[in-house]
Parts: C-alpha cells; structure tokens; sequence
C-alpha cells in the first residue's frame, strides 16, 4: 500500500454503490484524482464533513496507481465561510472549481494552477470585507489558469503569422489557435475591445497575477475576459457553461 498525504480540493462527487462516493479532488502534490470515499453517504467518522467543494481539505489516499484510489482520511484545514455566505462569492468559486476539473491533467501536479485556485478563493473569501467583485477575480484568476496549465493566450501579435496588433485597437480572438489572430490569417468571430484586450494583456504580462492586479479590471472587462476564457476551456478542456 502506497500511503499519499496532501492538501486538496473537491472539484465533483458521484454516489457509488449503496453508501460510497467517487470524489473528483486537485490536490497539490498529485494533481487530479479520483478516490473512493467509503460509506461518506452515512456519515464516515474519517470523512466527516471534509468533502465539501470550496475549502482545503488535508487527504490521506491508499493511491496502487490505479484510475481509482481510496480516501483513508481527510479533515478540513482551512474553512472558507466567506465564499458559502455569498452567493456571488460561491458562483465565482463553483466555476472556478469546474475549470480546474477539466483542465487540469489526471495524475500530473500543478503548482502554478493549484496556486492560481488557492489564491482565487482565499480572495473570494475576504469579497465582503474587500473591494473587488467576485467576476472580476474570477476573470484574472482564469487567465491565469490558463496560462499554468500551457494554454496561455497571445494578446500581443497575431498567433498565426506573429504580426504585431496595433496599439489601443480592438482584436480578433480564437482561443482554438492560441490567441489573435489578424486579418489576413482568417480573423476570428470574436473581438476584444481595446479596453478589454489591455485588461488581459496587463495580466497575461504577469507570470503570476496577483489579486491586486483584478482591481484594475472593470465590470465590463470582466465579463469579455470571462467570455474569453470560457472560449479558450472548450477548445482546450471540453469545458461548456
């Protein structure tokens, strides 16, 4: 038996069998597994309460390397209130949660990504004694996870061809071929507006954006930076809204 102790996150659970749970979890030294949580559906002494998507949880796995493993233990180690007592805060963080499930790779650590999600809902946690809505956290954060996992967006020149986009002008953008993409490789349906592409350039800069840097994004921003990256998870993941 090899034993694997590290933090977590729930990204999905499925009733299995009369009583058992097949748990979908990010963890931090692993990346994404599947585990067996026996007898969670009548109230395990070892799962207790610590299956719930959206706090950290420490996990002690029975991992033979097979597609499944077994939940020994798990406990929570660090509680987000803030995030279950606002809805927007809780919405932010479920999609947020639903991204990671089908971008990050089975079995392959991601420190960046995981870092990205860590920091994501810390800051959600803290919405109602701060001052950035919750979608523009989750506007930065997902550009971010993109770009963790090695599906970063260009926004700087063409993907295509590599000519560079004119300052202060609105761009074509197809996440399927990595970012803009100019008019003369086939443009693209889709366009950021110059206020929405320097909102995304300014964080895509970053190697790791900070929540500081969501501040700077506005509401309408936001809502073309997330429509953006809902774009880029269903090239890349198959994620659909």
């Amino acid at each position: 038996m090899s034993l694997l102790e590290t933090r977590a996150l729930v990204v999905r659970t499925v009733e299995f069998g009369e009583s058992d749970v097949i748990a979908t979890l990010v963890t931090e030294d692993a990346g994404k597994v599947a585990a067996v949580v026996r007898g969670a559906r009548k109230g395990s002494r070892r799962v207790g309460g610590a299956l719930e998507p959206v706090h950290t949880i420490a996990v002690l796995l029975d991992d033979k390397g097979a597609e499944l493993t077994t939940l020994k233990e798990s406990r929570i180690v660090q509680l987000r209130t803030g995030v279950v007592s606002n809805l927007e805060s809780l919405d932010a963080a479920g999609t947020a949660l639903r991204w990671a499930r089908h971008l990050f790779p089975p079995r392959t650590p991601e420190p960046l990504g995981w870092s990205v999600l860590i920091e994501l809902l810390d800051a959600l946690d803290a919405v109602p004694a701060g001052s950035v809505p919750p979608r523009r956290e989750l506007a930065r954060a997902g550009l971010a996870m993109l770009a963790a996992v090695g599906y970063g967006l260009e926004l700087e020149q063409c993907a295509v061809c590599g000519r560079p986009c004119p300052e202060g002008r609105s761009a074509c953008v197809d996440p399927a071929r990595g970012g803009l993409v100019c008019r003369a490789c086939g443009g693209a349906a889709s366009v950021l507006l110059p206020a929405a592409r320097e909102a995304a350039r300014s964080l895509s800069r970053r190697a790791t954006p900070s929540t500081a840097d969501a501040a700077a994004v506005t509401d309408a921003s936001a809502e073309a930076l997330l429509g953006l990256v809902d774009r880029a998870m269903a090239a890349h993941a198959g994620f659909e809204r």
